[in-house]
């Protein structure tokens, strides 16, 4: 068995479906950031423990879930509150943790990105893997950009299944509020660690190694936010997605804006 984490804030509205999905774990916690609506209420109501702890990223969050709250397992799930376990998942995991395999420390697992309910995998380059099945006390996560990653030393592999994403459960203008704040994020990591790219992960057999040197390198390009929708719409095909599809590569084009917009900012200075 394994225990799942669920970071929130004010996420009444995501919450019940997270948790139904996770229905039969036996040590379920939400880590909160300071949430003023239902989400307590919600949590407890699944016999979840509930955790509160200032929100500062998302890599920092995970790891102080990590080493600071006692899981009943030695495994645990991350997930958040948009995002759903798929009864194939729970069975792969269950599987893996009952190994108990020593020589692992996490595991990479792609997500199913939903957008007004159809599963859009070629507006969102899937399979796009992140490190969500993984051992405490001792995994870590560094952040990058507005996400996190595994941190360098972690010993990682892939898993077979998903777990869904929604991405628009929160409504377009919630998606663009949100997404202006990570692209000024993504801006300042990347002004803060420009580096030459490693050209010889263009190669590699990785898709994950080949993900990160195309993004490093696409910020050297012109017109980004253009080569973004034609790239995702045109190049991998998300017209085939339907309106869906086109929607959500409008968006993509917009958050490339963001983050051009937050690159031509001149650095913020301090005393």
């Amino acid at each position: 068995m394994f225990s799942v984490v669920i970071l929130t804030l004010n996420e009444e509205k995501n919450l019940s479906g997270c948790l139904s999905s996770v229905r039969a774990c036996d040590d379920i916690v939400v880590l909160d950031s300071g949430s003023t609506d239902r989400t307590r209420e919600i949590a407890e109501s699944f016999g979840a423990r509930f955790f509160i702890h200032p929100f500062l990223n998302f890599g920092a969050q995970r790891n102080h879930a990590q080493s600071e709250i006692p899981f009943l397992h030695p495994w645990v799930f991350h997930l958040d509150a948009d995002e759903q376990m798929t009864p194939a998942l729970w069975k792969e995991c269950l599987e893996i943790t009952n190994r108990n395999t020593s020589e692992i420390d996490g595991y990479w697992i792609a997500p199913k990105m939903i957008f007004e309910g159809h599963w859009i995998p070629r507006c969102t380059d899937y399979p796009a893997y992140q490190a969500r099945l993984v051992r405490v006390p001792e995994f870590r996560f560094i952040q990058v950009g507005h996400g996190q990653r595994e941190a360098p030393e972690m010993r990682l592999t892939q898993l077979t299944h998903n777990y869904l994403h929604d991405l628009s459960s929160e409504g377009e203008a919630a998606w663009l509020e949100k997404h202006q704040r990570y692209a000024s994020e993504e801006a300042a990591q990347h002004q803060a660690e420009i580096t030459t790219p490693s050209f010889k992960n263009l190669f590699s057999c990785n898709r994950l190694k080949r993900r990160r040197v195309l993004k490093q390198l696409s910020y050297r390009l012109p017109f980004r936010p253009e080569m973004r929708f034609f790239y995702q719409y045109i190049l991998r095909g998300g017209f085939l997605h339907g309106s869906a599809g086109f929607k959500y590569c409008l968006l993509l084009r917009r958050y490339e804006q963001f983050v051009d917009e937050a690159l031509r900012k001149p650095p913020s200075l301090t005393d």
